[in-house]
């Protein structure tokens, strides 16, 4: 009998103008580790949100969902909350109590379990996830990743018998999500709880999967073994195929004929290693082919890096200079001696591990926060003195890390119209037009913003930003949630947006994203820039 079974669920939400799952069939053996990737507003997190009542989306739904071949909705809230856990996309979101241990402990005290018990599992999980350091800390001071981890811990307390996540390493920088990935696929291996996963990192999470899961238009596109959902996406020229992790996709460019139909697609490097090695020779055979590689590289690296310095004939936009700042008077110094420089018409990206002050900077930047030493000029005004309204009459508009901040109405259409409003937009109806067919959110409009996935409020939050037409551009993680389809399109905004002018810095843990694109890239480490270069340098 199979763990999970759903047999042909079918969901609409109110006003939705389409199915949001349509038909959707498909079992889960216990044990299982499946990951469910799409693109955004495919279905995947509706159809998580199914698997546990509490959670499940307001709407018009038929087909059955059974647990351990039970009807789900015969099992009580208590049982679903001790044996399905549920991982979020934000971290913020699950939080409820102030401190570390407090966390740990919540759900089992919610469950009416003894005093004994409940120490014994918070000491097992605390222990397990290497969270004593700062088990007595408040949860408001951890960073995203140790908030992502101690929401795990929490849910893995309560020992349930599958662990639902959604998006959980969307926030995450890529050290923070290698380590997270890590630590569901240890308790795979090692517990043997059942996982489902959504995720949009699929260099990471493919490998660790037994079983892939494609969607597409509230459908299951694809199902299989991971390495043989190429061969599938393949078959069905699915667009799909640009999202699946690297070597596959280069196994899957070549000539049908250069591969072997009986082998099945490399889905990490160490397969596609040993593919090319098989198909190719040892590496040491093209040394002599390649020798002057780092060279030619060092050179090109060094032409677009002359190339990024001359970016803009209006000179620096930005400057900032010896910048230091602290949150609270006797705190510790989050900024030391930041100094940048940006130039008219760049992307500048600013990469770093999380808590090294990427986010402070785009405050200070902004006018957000003032800095108690140091000095910053956008333009020819000082942001911290000149005001938020000063700030944006000059053309600065951000784009925060939460777009949910941004949200003020009831539907996307409304905060559009609003944005539209404050910009004193003319012809505003027609900005809108142009605005959300450049970001794809027609279909979502007359939906609530909280309603809609989290790459879908990413676009719906820049095409509120787009509106207010800014001349330099402030953003903070904007690929978070994005699926691969976006972002090139996300890249084309861009693109037009520096020819018109546009100065855009923009704060990111997508390295890959930042290195196809960036005109620079400086790295933040300790509150401070500590090198800026082109990509390729």
């Amino acid at each position: 009998m199979a763990f999970i079974t759903i047999e042909d669920l079918t969901f609409s939400y109110p006003e939705g103008k389409k199915r949001a799952l349509n038909g959707v069939s498909l079992e889960v053996e216990q044990g299982q580790f499946v990951i469910l990737c799409g693109k955004s507003g495919c279905g995947k997190s509706t159809l998580l949100r199914h698997l546990k009542t509490v959670l499940s989306p307001h709407g018009k739904r038929s087909g059955i969902i059974r647990f351990r071949g039970r009807p789900l909705e015969e099992i009580s809230f208590r049982e679903q909350s001790q044996s399905i856990g549920f991982v979020m996309q934000n971290p913020e979101n699950q939080i409820v109590t102030d401190k570390v241990w407090h966390e740990l402990a919540f759900g089992l005290e919610s469950l009416g379990c003894r005093n004994e018990t409940i120490r014994l599992r918070v000491a097992e999980m605390a222990s397990w996830f290497g969270i004593q350091e700062w088990y007595r800390k408040s949860t408001g001071a951890l960073s995203g990743g140790q908030k992502q981890l101690l929401n795990l811990a929490a849910v893995m307390a309560m020992q349930p018998d599958i662990l639902i996540l959604d998006e959980p390493t969307s926030q995450l920088d890529p050290i923070a999500a290698t380590e997270f990935l890590a630590s569901i696929k240890k308790i795979n291996d090692e517990i043997g709880t059942t996982i489902i996963l959504s995720e949009h990192r699929l260099e990471e999470a493919f490998p660790l999967s037994h079983k892939a899961i494609v969607m597409a238009e509230g459908r299951i596109q694809a199902i299989g073994r991971p390495s043989e959902i190429g061969r599938k996406l393949e078959a069905l020229d699915s667009p799909m195929l640009c999202a699946m992790p690297t070597p596959m996709r280069i196994w899957l460019a070549l000539e049908k004929g250069e591969r072997d139909r009986a082998e099945e697609s490399p889905i990490h490097v160490r397969t596609g290693r040993a593919w090319l090695e098989k198909t190719m020779g040892p590496p040491g055979e093209h040394h002599a082919q390649t020798a002057d590689a780092p060279a030619t590289a060092k050179a090109k690296s060094e032409r677009n890096l002359k190339l990024a310095r001359k970016k803009g004939d209006g000179g620096p936009v930005i400057t900032a200079k010896d910048i230091w700042f602290r949150y609270e008077k006797k705190g510790q110094d989050i900024l030391r001696g930041m100094c940048l420089s940006v130039n008219q018409g760049e992307l500048y990206c600013i990469v770093g591990g999380n808590g090294t002050g990427k986010t402070t900077a785009l405050g200070i930047l902004s006018g957000l926060h003032k800095p108690y030493r140091g000095k910053v000029r956008i333009s020819d005004i000082n942001p911290a003195e000149a005001g938020c309204a000063k700030v944006f009459e000059a053309g600065v508009s951000v784009l925060p890390q939460d777009p949910q901040t941004l949200f003020t109405r009831s539907t996307i259409l409304d905060d559009l119209r609003e944005a539209a409003g404050r910009a004193r937009l003319e012809q505003k109806e027609d900005a809108i037009e142009r605005v959300v067919d450049t970001t794809e959110i027609g279909e979502i409009l007359d939906m609530h913003p909280y309603d809609v996935s989290g790459g879908e409020q990413q676009r719906a939050a820049l095409a509120k930003i787009l509106l207010t037409e800014p001349r330099l551009l402030l953003m903070d993680e904007p690929t978070k949630g994005m699926d691969s389809f976006f972002k090139q399109k996300f890249a084309r905004v861009l693109k037009k947006l520096r020819e018109e002018g546009v100065t855009v810095v923009m704060v990111s843990h997508d390295i890959e994203f930042c290195a196809a694109y960036a005109d620079r890239c400086a790295l933040f480490f300790d509150g401070n820039v500590v090198t800026e270069e082109s990509p390729a340098a």
